[in-house]
């Protein structure tokens, strides 16, 4: 295709993102508004699916058995998937901002559903909840969410424009502790502390991190920790982040966290139980192919996105968008959201998250997505070497 018609096509899809800006600021503050939790976003994916057939998307909710979760097609030849992110943190709201994930998907599957037709390619739209604890990605990948898929591409929002978010391996724990109550005063010795057995465990973790990769984070709270204090604890729990590289390094510190935590309960003569909850969530594997197309396109509209792999500023966490890596060609970016220094996960942030800085973000972000999509289509040498580097990159396809 030649280059003004791809000129053209852009300029489409970039003009019909502005002609619904005023609906897609709308879903990003509605969907701030009303914060839901993994698996719970039932006003949101309502919002978004009312919002996306309204639009010529034509989207099912409930899809690959995700009751939260919806997709659908438009178009045919090469397949580019556009993903979006609903769900809110406990307490803070949309600290990490995935109404603008939401809006901005949104925007670009609106955009490219008009010209698919004219490009050449499909455009998958999904919403994927419970990214934040629950892989809705994994959950619907297992599904079939991802058959047929090309690429995968989503932003999600930050304090700085990067070409990727620093994606470690990560898996969650969660372990119970169970003692004898008795009365704390009349009767101690006739109890066993289960609490007792918690606090070792943890500080048996805090002991280990002196001895595991730089890179690598283990994190964790009380979910209980007894009912009053003149009663022994009989019941303790917590729950634990374990987070490395990448899957393989993940499997090899798991036992040493496990280990660790268990220690607690032997030195207390309590019992212990543990559950790893889901699937381990993958290390990101860039696609840095699609990855330029998106630096190139951002640049149009005045975002210099920086590589956190080159040095200099980082936003480092995990996501179930790591496991889409590993299945099929995908990129992550992070889009300037909020001044420069605001960490994710804060209600700093979440007031950032409903602010100009984050509507424009929400519009950029459907534009960037949208163009590089349309780069991707028009391009057989592009379609081809972006299947070229991730066939090299070799990823772990065992994620699911």
């Amino acid at each position: 295709m030649k280059i003004s018609e791809v000129e053209e096509l852009k300029t489409r899809a970039c003009n019909l993102i502005d002609s619904n800006a005023d609906e897609l600021v709308r879903v990003s503050h509605e969907i701030h508004d009303h914060p839901e939790q993994n698996y719970e976003e039932v006003f949101a994916s309502e919002l978004l699916t009312r919002s996306a057939n309204d639009s010529g998307v034509p989207v099912e909710l409930g899809a690959f058995d995700c009751p939260t979760g919806f997709s659908g097609d438009v178009g045919t030849g090469p397949t580019v998937c556009i993903m979006s992110e609903y769900d809110a943190l406990p307490e803070i709201g949309h600290g990490c901002g995935h109404n603008i994930i939401a809006a901005a998907g949104l925007g670009a599957a609106i955009a490219l559903a008009s010209v698919a037709g004219n490009a050449g390619g499909r455009v998958r739209y999904m919403g994927t909840p419970a990214e934040e604890g629950g892989g809705g990605k994994i959950l619907m990948a297992r599904n079939g969410a991802l058959e047929g898929v090309d690429l995968a591409m989503m932003v999600h929002p930050a304090d700085a424009d990067l070409a990727t978010i620093d994606a470690i391996a990560l898996q969650q724990l969660l372990v119970e502790y169970g003692g004898l109550e008795s009365h704390a005063a009349a009767a101690p010795h006739l109890g066993r502390n289960a609490l007792d057995a918690a606090v070792l465990g943890y500080m048996a973790v805090a002991t280990l991190r002196q001895h595991i990769l730089p890179t690598e984070r283990v994190h964790g709270i009380f979910l209980k920790s007894g009912d009053k204090p003149n009663i022994v604890p009989s019941e303790a729990s917590t729950e634990w982040y374990v987070r490395s590289n990448d899957v393989t390094s993940l499997a090899a510190l798991k036992p040493r966290v496990l280990a660790a935590l268990e220690s607690g309960a032997h030195a207390c003569g309590c019992s212990v139980s543990h559950e790893w909850i889901g699937a381990a969530y993958a290390d990101m594997v860039t696609n840095n192919t699609m990855g330029t197309m998106y630096a190139h396109n951002a640049l149009r509209l005045g975002r210099t996105v920086a590589d956190p792999r080159q040095g200099g500023h980082r936003v480092v966490g995990s996501t179930d968008m790591g496991n889409v890596s590993h299945l099929v060609p995908s990129i992550h970016p992070m889009i300037a959201s909020a001044p420069s220094g605001t960490s994710i996960h804060t209600n700093q942030f979440a007031q950032f998250a409903r602010s100009p800085m984050a509507d424009k973000a929400v519009l950029d972000g459907a534009k960037a997505m949208a163009m590089t999509a349309i780069d991707y289509w028009t391009s057989p040498e592009r379609q081809v070497a972006v299947a070229a580097e991730f066939g090299a990159a070799n990823p772990d396809k065992n994620v699911l």
